[in-house]
């Protein structure tokens, strides 16, 4: 603790002000000292408190669960790629959404589907991340205040975030078509 005129200071008004950026999805936060995280998406502890805070409201909620929850993996994968992050991961989150998207597999039979992928395939591909995947983040699913707000939020980032890798899906179509039949 410091005083300075007269007032003696923390140091927690000039903790609050400093922010950390996601190194994937470009979410300012203030950094937070008791935020951890240890995994391998490209990320930082603040945003994956708030990824944890949203697959909470999903958990507790089944109707959301059914609807969004494989989308919501998905697409915070997706915007996360980098660092660490394994081909294979990617590979499987872009044929999730390529699933959704493009399939029409309803959201709670798309892990059937990825499990079936990654029990047959050895060597996955690279998709080289796109410079951007959107303006929204899981912040604003977070911000949601209904459960139909929270469900049309995700679709809306899972369209921001699938459109951001188009340059794969002809790729990712083909990858899956040739890999479940």
């Amino acid at each position: 603790m410091a005083i300075e005129n007269g007032v003696m200071d923390s140091g927690f008004t000039k903790m609050a002000h400093k922010e950390r950026q996601c190194p994937g999805c470009r979410l300012r936060m203030p950094a937070d000292a008791t935020a951890a995280y240890a995994g391998y998406y490209h990320c930082s502890p603040e945003c994956w408190s708030v990824y944890s805070e949203v697959l909470g409201t999903q958990y507790g909620n089944a109707i959301i669960f059914g609807q969004v929850h494989q989308m919501t993996v998905d697409a915070y994968a997706l915007q996360h790629a980098g660092g660490s992050h394994k081909d294979k991961s990617i590979a499987i989150h872009l044929s999730g959404l390529h699933a959704a998207n493009n399939l029409g597999i309803p959201q709670t039979q798309i892990p059937r589907l990825l499990q079936r992928l990654t029990n047959h395939i050895k060597h996955w591909p690279y998709y080289a991340p796109p410079q951007s995947t959107g303006p929204m983040t899981v912040f604003d699913i977070a911000l949601a205040g209904t459960p139909e707000e929270h469900i049309s939020r995700v679709k809306k980032w899972t369209d921001f975030v699938w459109n951001a890798w188009s340059d794969h899906h002809p790729k990712i179509a083909l990858f899956v078509s040739s890999h479940l039949h």
